[in-house]
């Protein structure tokens, strides 16, 4: 027998990951009809999961598990009986470093008033840049962290934080370290991402902002970044200006990622494509020929229904990346026009508005979400690997579901079923407790 530091153990059902065979191209339901949950999960009745080191040592029936790793000698044990344990949810795709309030522009788009009217009026993005301006570090950070507890409280274990309310090169460093030092203290895992080029400032045109990011900002913030991302849109950043923003980042260390194909179809999934970005996000606007390139070239389509929600505007088709043989993930978008830092809800839209099953939608919220930061690729060393499932050697990351199975995730959208969560084995969150995150 062996002492781990946790042991959980007699779930009703145990999600491993991706169940075998479906994760080189032949994902079920890849021809457009609804996959069986049987299909795209490995699940176990009855299942136990050990962690030790931080690290996934064991998985398998609870008799098996139990045997090797017995409860009573593990600092953490819990008896999931009913329950059902799944890994924890991975966010591939926040902006919630931010300050400021924007819910009268809610008020305004439920006039009929598009995004882009509301941005070209000084709001928006723009609005959220003078907040953060004015705001202290301290404010910034406990906003985020604040943030962080709601995102935990609704499964995210591994969360990503995009800069990119700054727009300076002194302000995009400061939200990078705000982000840093969130990392430092909250028990997810927050990954930060560079994203200088979320829109260009009042009073400069896009060419000298696009030579400020590169010559500039990335230089002073790179140390504090994993990745490099930009918003490619309409009367935003071109296609050109988003190769040489996503190329610079490269060549100070950051991989790729990008908006692309969200309001109108630009081309930023091609690029994508030829650059080999980590992912593609929001993507509403792509097409099968775009799935087909993103596919060839291993870039995660990470599919945002909640802005699409919010914008009341059509959802992104996964089928078509499926079809492809792309992996989907999908995030949150949480950010001031997208206010849902819930993984559980973006789960649910994932269902009602894009047609996935709850089975695929809870592996596009773990497995997939690891992929679209990176977690098979060595250079990225802050993701680690197995991220988003709970095989042997993956991290300890998982959730206790007050519910017997996965599909009570998307099914009951109006709370969340997170009872407890563990980061790297070590107790994060506990429902019962008074809601409390431990950090």
């Amino acid at each position: 027998m062996t002492a781990a530091d946790a042991v959980i153990y007699g779930a009703s059902e145990l999600v491993i990951g991706p169940a075998a065979g479906t994760t080189d191209g032949s994902h079920p339901g890849a021809d457009g009809s609804p996959a069986d949950p049987d299909d795209v999960l490995e699940r176990i009745e009855d299942g136990a999961v050990a962690i030790a080191n931080g690290e996934v040592v064991a998985v398998g029936p609870t008799d098996d598990i139990v045997a090797t790793y017995p409860p009573e000698d593990a600092a953490e044990a819990i008896d999931a009986s009913g329950k059902t344990v799944l890994p924890g949810f991975v966010d591939s795709h926040t902006h919630a470093v931010f300050a400021g309030d924007r819910s009268d522009e809610f008020a305004a788009k439920l006039r009929g008033k598009p995004y882009q009217d509301i941005l070209e009026e000084g709001g928006g993005i723009l609005r959220t840049v003078r907040a953060c301006r004015d705001a202290s570090d301290a404010e910034l950070l406990e906003l985020l962290l604040k943030r962080l507890d709601t995102m935990l409280s609704f499964g995210a274990t591994t969360v990503e934080v995009k800069s990119g309310y700054g727009l300076d090169t002194e302000t995009e460093r400061r939200l990078l370290e705000v982000v840093g030092r969130a990392a430092e203290a909250h028990p997810v895992r927050v990954i930060p991402t560079f994203m200088g080029a979320h829109a260009v400032p009042e009073d400069e045109s896009t060419a000298d902002y696009v030579d400020q990011v590169i010559e500039d900002q990335l230089p002073a913030v790179a140390e504090h970044a994993v990745f490099c991302d930009i918003f490619c849109e309409e009367d935003v950043f071109s296609v050109e200006d988003s190769r040489r923003v996503l190329t610079a980042g490269r060549e100070h260390g950051l991989e790729p990622k990008i908006h692309a194909e969200e309001f109108a179809h630009l081309g930023g999934s091609q690029l994508a494509a030829e650059l080999n970005a980590v992912s593609a996000d929001h993507l509403l606007q792509a097409t099968d020929s775009d799935a087909a390139a993103i596919a060839d070239s291993d870039v995660t389509p990470a599919l945002l229904p909640g802005t699409a929600f919010a914008l009341g505007t059509e959802y992104a088709e996964p089928r078509q990346f499926l079809a492809a043989g792309s992996e989907v993930a999908v995030a949150t978008d949480f950010n001031p026009n997208c206010y849902a830092p819930g993984m559980e809800f973006a789960l649910t839209l994932a269902c009602v508005g894009m047609g996935l099953s709850p089975a695929e939608a809870v592996r596009a919220g773990t497995y997939g979400g690891g992929l679209a930061l990176g977690a098979p690729r060595s250079e990225i060393d802050r993701v680690p690997t197995g991220c988003g499932t709970l095989r042997e050697g993956a991290p300890g990351d998982l959730l206790v579901l007050d519910a017997p199975s996965h599909a009570h995730v998307p099914y009951r959208f109006d709370e969340s079923v997170v009872e407890r969560a563990l980061i790297g084995g070590e107790p994060a969150y506990r429902s019962r407790a008074g809601t409390e995150v431990d950090r």
